[in-house]
């Protein structure tokens, strides 16, 4: 299997920390986090990113656009969006969106 490339967007640093940590471990996935959309915009735009995470404490219209501007540029991109509920709905949240794409 070939690694997945992720980028987190989150606001709250703590979580995004927490996130960033969870993706890392799983030695098939590689994460970057930003708490900026604008630089999160930069990495995603000059990167082949494979699913993107939306974390919590980011306002709703920054979460349309951004979701809105990853979809454009790569439509392809899984979008996910998670608030909580531990590593092992992250995991499951992951796996389940690579299963619809066919890529498990």
């Amino acid at each position: 299997m070939k690694t997945l490339e992720f980028l987190i967007l989150g606001k709250n640093e703590a979580i995004l920390t927490i996130l960033l940590r969870l993706v890392n471990a799983n030695e098939n996935w590689n994460a970057v986090g930003f708490s900026d959309e604008n630089e999160a915009q930069e990495y995603f735009l000059k990167n082949k990113i494979d699913m993107v995470l939306l974390s919590s404490a980011i306002e709703d219209h920054v979460e349309k656009e951004f979701t809105s501007f990853c979809l454009k540029h790569h439509p392809e991109v899984e979008v996910i969006e998670h608030f909580g509920g531990g590593s092992g709905l992250l995991q499951s949240e992951i796996y389940h969106r690579l299963h619809l794409k066919g890529k498990l």
